[in-house]
């Protein structure tokens, strides 16, 4: 069974919990919020993201960082897709924000279900063994509560240094999520806007200015990818297995096996900048069962889309036949 230091945690007032082992628990602290400090401006940005990075080859190592919108499957997928090309090992929680991750005082909800497999291992252990070659992290969500509670850009700066400390040439990916499908605002509506207002203008471009060790962190676009991928089931004529966002979730914030692919695919085409199309489709969950596959149709269409929108979001490092111009406001986080 896994293990981790622990005391007891920063006093805490619980505004609300969702379902045991959900992503999506938020938390207010006693102290007032905090709001990110300014991040790089967008000439700044476009200079450090100008040269994309060379591409990852041969065998590459991976370290995941994050909550159940990572889980155990889609890094086994997506070490499946790579053909022996990645290996992993990760620290998990249920919705647990990065701050938990750093701190061994704060408790990370879920640890010991989450990490006892093979393949966890200490997350500052493992950053500070420089064994690997990516390191991926993700914030939980809802992701302002993360921003103005957990102070993400602060903690995203410092595993990204600390990484860079042991491995400087490690390549740093931040997996951009998504909000509850419910959500009031409109699910596809928030994943439009929170890209730009809360992964970007509240914790990315905040902990590049605050960097001590210089360099792009490249995002990995999840929640793009899913508001994509089913426009695009929507201008079909209809796919035998998925007609809407249900169709890739186990409730209202957690993927299924279609969904882990779909983020597996993901993973893959920004870690090595590579199109997915043409990759198989019929894989297995962690512990060697089969997982559910998407149906040959809706793999083709899942593997287009996903590089599509890598290869258009400029600040995924990606280059493809999309030339699109990184282009960002000089905006705050929006409260």
């Amino acid at each position: 069974m896994a293990s981790r230091r622990r005391m007891v945690a920063v006093p805490l007032a619980l505004l609300g919990l969702a379902a045991l082992g959900s992503a999506a628990y938020l938390w207010r602290s006693a102290t007032p919020p905090v709001a990110p400090p300014p991040g790089l401006t967008a000439s700044e940005m476009q200079t450090l993201y100008a040269a994309p990075p060379t591409p990852l080859t041969g065998q590459v190592r991976g370290f995941h960082i994050g909550h159940s919108l990572v889980a155990r499957d889609m890094p086994s997928m997506l070490a499946q897709l790579a053909g022996g090309d990645y290996a992993y090992e990760s620290q998990l929680g249920w919705g647990t924000p990065l701050r938990a991750h750093w701190d061994p005082k704060e408790k990370i909800n879920g640890f010991d279900a989450e990490n006892d497999h093979p393949l966890y291992r200490d997350a500052h252990e493992a950053v500070d063994s420089g064994d690997y070659d990516a390191l991926i992290l993700t914030e939980m969500v809802e992701i302002r509560e993360a921003i103005m509670y957990f102070q993400s850009w602060e903690y995203l700066q410092k595993w990204t240094n600390r990484a860079r400390e042991a491995k400087p040439d490690v390549r740093i990916f931040f997996y951009e999520t998504w909000s509850n499908t419910d959500d009031p605002e409109g699910w596809l509506n928030r994943l439009d806007l929170d890209l730009n207002r809360y992964w970007l203008d509240g914790i990315l471009r905040p902990a590049l200015a605050e960097s001590d060790a210089q360099g792009a962190i490249h995002v990995i676009p999840g929640g793009q990818v899913m508001a994509a991928f089913l426009r695009a089931v929507g201008a079909t004529s209809g796919l035998p297995d998925v007609s809407d966002v249900n169709d890739l979730m186990t409730d209202t914030i957690h993927f299924n096996d279609l969904g882990a692919y779909l983020m597996a695919l993901t993973h893959y085409a920004v870690i090595f900048g590579r199109s997915p199309e043409g990759l198989p489709h019929t894989l297995n969950r962690s512990d060697g069962t089969p997982a559910t596959a998407p149906s040959a149709e809706t793999a083709a269409l899942m593997q287009k889309v996903v590089w599509e929108v890598v290869t258009s979001t400029p600040l995924t490092g990606v280059v493809g036949t999309d030339t699109t111009p990184l282009v960002l406001s000089e905006g705050k986080v929006s409260q």
